[in-house]
């Protein structure tokens, strides 16, 4: 019974330190409440010219969800019937989740008003052709309404779409339009938010690289650390404004009673960085079954492994000193000693979100109140878990605490 317990608790110790190592590598630990996604792109349209970023757009999407914790339902350049197949696996999945999210990238269409998204075997010949070729917005988003608490919406589906023209010539159909119409927000659990790639009526630049201006956005803003998801499709409209040069503008219609934060750290916890080792007498004993194996060892150093791979590498190998000029490799502080830095101003927010006037044309060694014999302190810990240097971002860029180190390593000199 004894080495059981000791087996199990060697496991649970291994796994909380691997867990540690994956929240350090930028991934994200599910948290207590329940996430659940829909994620669907298509791009090889059978009726019309293929488009070049949707399913890169929501594979890349829904990899970003899943590193927040989101058990994700995807598909990707589906027929209508394996949509409204996946679509039903989402909405058993989704009923009763904490925060349902539906992420969508391809063509769409409104008419009169009703928005509709298009699998890629529409061919929109009649207006009969919407209830059997296309799949309507509001069927899914009644989907992911069934007791559910927190509903987010992304829509890049604005695109300049050939088969809404065929039906408002050809079909003879009023009202058809490349662009969406808005969305209304039904009231019901702690809110909705829907965002839309442009405003309403407008459409959306696929973009030349591989993700369309909006997801580009979406996937460098969505999960930034302890930033509330309003917040960070503010930062998504501003980036796709000025990348368009104020051609195409996200529009958002929300009505959130709780602050929605998708990536919460507590920057006053501890790092964990290592394992805990028996006390000698226990590792002496007769007990020697402690349910570790050799995979799990290796596991733990592969994870430890990783990590240091992510360490940037200063571009000098020569000693560092305090007050000497330092080859970092980042052009923003190179040729400058550690005295020089501290004495001067953060390349950016210390705190993510805090107002520039608490940081900007402030000397970082009034922040931290940092003098030699303080920083050699912190410099010290980061020499001893190298791994640490990787924790948070530092104001001064993740090269200056690399130097940090090698400076402690040489005795702080």
């Amino acid at each position: 019974m004894g080495s059981r317990a000791i087996a199990f608790s060697g496991g649970m110790l291994r796994a909380t330190v691997l867990a540690v190592f994956v929240l350090l590598l930028g991934l994200t630990v599910a948290s207590a409440e329940r996430r659940v996604a829909l994620v669907l792109g298509n791009s090889q349209y059978e009726h019309a010219a293929a488009l070049p970023n949707p399913v890169r757009d929501a594979q890349a999407m829904a990899e970003r969800l899943q590193a927040l914790g989101f058990e994700v339902v995807s598909g990707f350049d589906l027929t209508k019937q394996q949509t409204q197949t996946t679509v039903a696996q989402f909405a058993k999945q989704v009923r009763g989740a904490d925060v349902a999210l539906f992420f969508y990238a391809g063509h769409g269409l409104q008419v009169s008003g009703k928005n509709y998204l298009l699998p890629i075997d529409a061919a929109l010949e009649d207006e009969t052709s919407l209830d059997f070729e296309a799949v309507s917005v509001d069927f899914v988003l009644r989907q992911m309404s069934r007791e559910t608490s927190i509903r987010l919406v992304f829509l890049d589906a604005c695109r300049d779409n050939p088969l809404a023209q065929v039906l408002a010539k050809t079909a003879g159909v009023k009202g058809a339009s490349s662009g969406l119409a808005e969305i209304p927000i039904e009231n019901g659990g702690a809110g909705t938010l829907v965002a839309f790639a442009a405003s309403p009526n407008q459409l959306t630049y696929d973009g030349s690289g591989d993700h369309s201006p909006f997801t580009k956005a979406l996937l460098q803003h969505i999960g930034e650390t302890n930033i509330s998801i309003t917040e960070a499709v503010n930062r998504v409209t501003s980036d796709v404004f000025k990348a368009t040069n104020g051609k195409q503008r996200p529009w958002i219609n929300v009505s959130l009673t709780t602050e929605v934060v998708l990536h919460k750290v507590d920057l006053n916890a501890p790092l964990i960085v290592g394992e805990a080792r028996p006390p000698q007498e226990e590792a002496n004993s007769g007990t020697r079954n402690t349910g570790v194996t050799a995979s799990q060892e290796n596991g733990d150093q592969l994870a430890l492994d990783v990590l240091r791979q992510k360490i940037p590498k200063l571009e000098t190998d020569e000693p560092i000193f305090f007050d000497r000029p330092i080859k970092f490799g980042d052009p923003a502080i190179d040729g400058k000693s550690i005295a020089q830095l501290i004495m001067g101003e953060p390349l950016f927010s210390p705190v993510e979100g805090l107002d520039k006037s608490m940081w900007q044309g402030k000397h970082c060694d009034g922040c931290h109140q940092w003098n030699e014999a303080r920083l050699c302190e912190q410099a010290k810990n980061f020499a001893t878990n190298d791994v640490s240097v990787m924790r948070l971002q530092h104001p001064l860029g993740t090269r200056f605490k690399v130097a940090l180190a090698k400076w402690a390593q040489s005795g702080c000199q």
